[in-house]
């Protein structure tokens, strides 16, 4: 690992154990530590496997024109039950029940933050893990999509929904009140594992007030000189130093 990043990890601790109003803003990149693919990534196999890009296919406009399509790519590609949270996941959960950390807002739709035993979790995009009848808005689980072929559909006939939010979709209110809450009274501010390039979500972090912004990404993102302190490396190795 680099000097510098040594000494920004050193910085990052110092701020994590001298505060209890943490939050943390987390997008695919905690989840890829536990073996899920970011759906953009476009592979060989899904060159061969699909003939439109993934924003197109999880849109609103494509579910409801091409639905048979829309859940072949959702049940191979957004899908992945036997999961396990990662140490990123694992070290938030902790840092939750000793009182340091307010809420986890999260643009992940896997529920790993959940599983990792975080209780305050913001899931801006929804969870694969809830699935509602479009027509009498009965309840399903992952499996109901994962045990059905082509539509599912509910007892009554309706279609079953996944309860995520699609391209064209907008975020529930609700949601994005409790995240500005949380954004705004937090000292310490960490964005992991995003390229902070998805709006409305991205823009969420432009209300926090403090100076103790903590960027983590392998990668650049437009918020890079916005950040106090930035660390380009895995989050896994960040967390795992706390």
């Amino acid at each position: 690992m680099a000097t510098e990043n040594v000494e920004k990890i050193e910085q990052f601790k110092e701020w994590v154990n001298h505060s209890n109003s943490i939050v943390f803003f987390g997008g695919a990149g905690v989840s890829t530590e536990s073996g899920i693919p970011d759906f953009r990534s476009v592979d060989g196999l899904y060159n061969q496997s699909y003939a439109y890009p993934p924003e197109q296919i999880l849109s609103h406009s494509f579910y409801r024109q091409r639905p048979e399509e829309f859940f072949r790519f959702y049940r191979n590609k957004m899908l992945f039950p036997d999961a396990e949270p990662s140490t990123t996941h694992k070290v938030l959960a902790r840092l939750e029940a000793e009182g340091k950390l307010q809420g986890v807002i999260t643009q992940n739709i896997d529920g790993l933050h959940q599983k990792a035993g975080s209780k305050h979790v913001i899931e801006l995009h929804g969870s694969v893990l809830r699935n509602y009848c479009e027509k009498c808005n009965k309840f399903y689980g992952i499996d109901a999509i994962i045990s059905s072929t082509g539509i599912p559909h509910c007892t009554c006939g309706g279609r079953i929904k996944p309860d995520v939010v699609l391209y064209e979709e907008s975020l529930n209110d609700a949601n994005i009140t409790e995240a500005l809450r949380l954004i705004r009274e937090a000292e310490v501010l960490i964005v992991g594992g995003t390229s902070l390039g998805v709006y409305p979500a991205a823009g969420l972090i432009d209300d926090y007030r403090g100076n103790k912004l903590v960027l983590v990404n392998k990668s650049s993102t437009p918020y890079d000189k916005k950040a106090d302190l930035l660390i380009q490396d895995a989050l896994g190795t960040v967390f795992g130093a706390l």
